[in-house]
């Protein structure tokens, strides 16, 4: 069994219409996919959506395809459950990815940049299939192949940049430390708690993607 770690760049006229939307929208970063189905033409996913959740929500709203939603909003963005009924471009994702060992590996990530990022896990010959499979209107980048079941990490999130950003700054990472997260937290202009918990997150994704030779 082999693992691979893949990014999906989509031509215009290759998105679905939400991540259209990701994409057109100055208030949204990226949507981080948990877990999801596929029945009888109806997808349910549940993902975590960085940036502003009205933002996010008017794209729901807008959708006559979308069947039922809810938002949790949460600091940095919002965690997000929604039916609807898939369309043409993510029945074209299904059927690329349907072969008979293939499973995706959860998170899938959808990026402002036209990008998707997956995991794929299975035989071989399935996976080389998948990568067949996929139109021309998207361009296939195989980040990692491994033996073995293995999950792509996350990358650090812009707010989760700004966090670091501001904390280098402020001298947080100068030894000897010349700011503390509470300084960060008065830049970002939030709580002490989610300037550390944003600042956690990223340097623990950070870390990872240093250690995994990615960067």
């Amino acid at each position: 069994m082999k693992s691979m770690s893949v990014v999906l760049r989509y031509a215009e006229s290759a998105l679905t219409p939400m991540h259209r939307g990701l994409c057109e929208s100055s208030a949204l970063d990226r949507e981080v996919v948990f877990g999801g189905q596929s029945v009888d033409g109806v997808e349910t996913v549940s993902s975590f959506v960085y940036g502003e959740p009205d933002a996010y929500e008017a794209l729901l709203a807008d959708r006559e395809a979308v069947l039922e939603y809810d938002i949790t909003p949460t600091d940095d963005g919002c965690f997000v459950y929604v039916r609807q009924e898939l369309g043409p471009e993510g029945r074209s994702l299904q059927d690329s990815i349907a072969q008979d060992t293939v499973v995706v590996v959860p998170p899938i990530e959808f990026r402002a940049d036209r990008t998707m990022t997956l995991t794929l896990v299975g035989h071989g010959e399935d996976l080389r299939a998948v990568l067949d499979s996929f139109p021309e209107t998207v361009t296939v980048d195989v980040r990692r192949v491994s033996d073995g079941v293995t999950a792509q990490d996350t990358a650090v999130s812009s707010r989760q940049q700004d966090a670091l950003r501001a904390a280098r700054e402020l001298g947080y990472y100068e030894v000897p430390r010349r700011n503390g997260v509470e300084a960060v937290a008065d830049e970002l202009d939030c709580a002490v708690s989610t300037a550390s918990e944003l600042l956690r997150r990223a340097e623990a994704n950070a870390v990872g993607e240093v250690l995994d030779g990615s960067l």
